[in-house]
């Protein structure tokens, strides 16, 4: 098997210096390809049946598509193309590791568990992001509602404190300045766009309430309990920070003390070790064993999020 794998990488490896591509070529080509896959078109009563009644995604699907909509979200939506590449390529190394070790009831979960490792780690990630955006929300729209108390005009309220922000809200409120002022007058619709920039259900309710505040100054009144959301969020987030992070460590603990078991029984019990890497019944307990850790490891994500509005 290893002779088989080493000629593969010899073989590809001379067929992109016969062609003179490079290893970033080939992989930037491939995730534009597989951004840009056509997709299949579904008859029209079935989109008007979907429409009507859309299906929740569940499993491996909705994490993918939540992570695709984190890299949008976040910017990054040219990086799905990685993110796929990504997954294919820990897919082939997860099957070609078990294989390595004669294992055919391991090689499938590790590819399974390997590929959706990528979109984990996003999901992931978007945690430390979701925070820091909440925490440059609360001081953004703080400052912003206090001018706008005082002036009641928005743009120069947002124009007066645009250097105190941070990205990625500075970004957001400098695109609505630049579209009011050198784009169209239409503030309405410039309030509309901006309430769109952010996906936060507070950010949102915000700019709901300011498009009003437009219509009737009097409302300007419901801003600041709107901005107050979001201090009562970080302060129950920091309380629970602790809880929420425990089951994350528990995990590892646990995924430690099975992955340390394997190789500690070869140094205990040799025969144990062979029965459990050789025979049938012991390769499939290891498969059990990767099922277990992977799931385990898609539950923990979901568990650790930050805690969000909701009304």
């Amino acid at each position: 098997m290893i002779l088989l794998l080493l000629s593969f990488v010899g073989l590809s490896s001379g067929c992109l210096m016969l062609l003179e591509v490079s290893p970033r070529e080939l992989r930037q080509d491939l995730s534009h390809t597989l951004m840009h896959l056509p997709s299949r078109q579904l008859a029209l009563g079935k989109r008007v049946r979907l429409a009507q009644h859309p299906k929740k995604l569940k499993r491996w699907r909705a994490n993918i598509q939540e992570a695709k909509a984190i890299l949008q979200q976040t910017g990054q939506g040219n990086k799905i193309g990685l993110l796929a590449v990504s997954s294919l390529a820990l897919a082939i190394v997860g099957a070609i590791l078990g294989m390595l070790l004669h294992n055919g009831w391991l090689a499938p979960v590790l590819a399974g568990g390997l590929a959706l490792c990528p979109v984990w780690i996003v999901i992931f990630s978007s945690t430390f992001y979701k925070k820091r955006l909440h925490a440059e929300l609360e001081t953004a729209l703080s400052i912003i509602t206090t001018s706008y108390l005082r002036s009641e005009n928005i743009l120069a309220a947002v124009e007066e404190n645009l250097s105190y922000l941070n990205p990625p809200v500075s970004d957001v409120f400098q695109a609505f300045l630049a579209e009011s002022k050198l784009i169209h007058s239409n503030l309405h619709l410039a309030l509309q766009q901006l309430q769109e920039r952010i996906n936060d259900s507070v950010f949102q309710e915000w700019c709901a309430a300011l498009i009003s505040c437009q219509e009737d100054r009097t409302l300007k009144s419901t801003l600041m309990p709107i901005v107050a959301k979001l201090s009562d969020m970080r302060v129950i987030s920091a309380d629970l920070d602790y809880q929420l992070y425990e089951p994350l460590k528990e995990f590892l603990t646990m995924a430690l003390l099975m992955l340390g078991n394997i190789p500690l029984l070869y140094f205990l019990n040799r025969d144990w070790f062979h029965s459990l890497t050789n025979s049938m019944p012991g390769q499939m307990v290891l498969a059990l064993c990767g099922v277990a850790l992977f799931v385990g490891f898609a539950a923990v994500i979901q568990l650790t999020r930050p805690l969000e509005y909701k009304r």
